[in-house]
């Protein structure tokens, strides 16, 4: 193994539950209680819609753009403060450093959220590519984004192990040649015994891949 492709939010990043919190601050502070019903509706939406969607549920005076701009600074504030690392995931990735496998990232995140989530947590430097989900004409479901990372590396598939936490990322870069490694996380249960039964590796946690 020359390289490692590491998705983020999932995978080394323990982020997913910050989506439900900011739901759950922004109506706090116009003193809603979220309901229960509520994280489930907008998840199906567009950006754009579930602010139209929220305006129109809870009778709010504000305007999409504003709720849209108010939501993107939380969760900006939150990946740049809160956002931590699963366990074991900095020394698993610096002993890779160590003994030479070359560090790649491919996501569907964007860099403003992602690198002040790294650098507070003192993994950035570890990194020699980044590859996002942006750049390429498809998502997750299709091998783009883990072949501009590998090739990044300055790689071949066969060369690179992809870590991820999603089913189809692991039908994707299984198809394109890569070694492939689940990741559990507790968010994304519904798909762990088919991305175990699919991955060429499981990991509950980087400490045990140590």
């Amino acid at each position: 193994m020359k390289g490692a492709i590491f998705d983020l939010d999932g995978t080394i990043l323990d982020s997913l539950w910050i989506w439900e919190e900011i739901d759950r601050r922004f109506l706090a502070k116009r003193g809603i209680a979220m309901p229960e019903d509520y994280v489930d509706a907008v998840n199906r939406m567009e950006f754009s819609q579930a602010a139209e969607y929220t305006i129109a549920r809870f009778g709010l005076p504000d305007a999409p753009e504003s709720l849209m701009s108010e939501w993107t600074a939380m969760t900006r504030d939150a990946y740049a403060h809160e956002i931590a690392l699963k366990p074991g995931v900095k020394a698993y990735l610096e002993s890779l450093s160590s003994r030479g496998v070359r560090l790649g990232i491919a996501t569907s995140s964007t860099p403003e959220l992602f690198a002040p989530a790294l650098e507070n947590n003192g993994i950035l430097r570890l990194f020699s590519a980044i590859a996002t989900t942006s750049e390429v004409p498809h998502g997750k479901d299709r091998p783009d984004v883990y072949l501009l990372a590998a090739e990044r590396l300055g790689m071949v598939p066969s060369e690179c192990i992809v870590f991820e936490d999603t089913l189809p990322g692991i039908r994707s870069a299984s198809s394109a040649g890569f070694i492939t490694a689940g990741v559990r996380d507790r968010f994304s249960e519904n798909d762990a015994q088919a991305i175990k039964a699919l991955s060429d590796f499981w990991i509950d946690t980087f400490e045990s891949a140590l």
